[in-house]
């Protein structure tokens, strides 16, 4: 047996490919299939291309109403990805408009969600990095 890949559902593919980007995954292969109206788009952190996202994209009705928006299931839990430095990685997402629901204090661990309010959890690799500031004194924001 041999992990493929976790799909979520997403309502917005350009906001949500953003969103995967600041995160630093980069696309690795995309399908649009025209007959049924929807396109896979197969997204990995650079190095681990074998523990991939897939991102399900429903095109909207032809007949112009607003496409599906997804509930949260929290039978998913999150994704989860080993950072370089816990810091920088969530700087760069504030950088770039994310909220940072869950702050790294501990040096160690943060939680962000996708437009689709899909669960990222960051983790620092190897030993936490040691309480800084404004990290250490921020507050939880929403749900993760």
């Amino acid at each position: 047996m041999k992990y493929l890949h976790t799909m979520i559902r997403v309502s917005d593919i350009d906001a949500t490919l953003a969103f995967f980007d600041l995160l630093g995954l980069k696309e690795l292969k995309r399908y649009d299939i025209e007959a049924g109206r929807f396109s896979l788009v197969f997204l990995a952190a650079p190095g681990d291309e074998e523990a991939q996202v897939e991102l399900t994209y429903n095109w909207p009705p032809e007949d112009g109403s607003e496409p599906e928006v997804y509930g949260e299931g929290r039978n998913f839990g999150h994704l989860a990805y080993a950072v370089d430095d816990i810091y920088e990685s969530c700087q760069r997402l504030m950088d770039g408009g994310v909220t940072i629901n869950r702050p790294p204090r501990d040096g160690r661990m943060a939680f962000v969600r996708s437009p689709d309010n899909i669960s990222i959890e960051l983790l620092q690799k190897g030993e936490p990095k040691p309480p800084a500031e404004p990290w250490a004194s921020m507050e939880n924001i929403g749900e993760w």
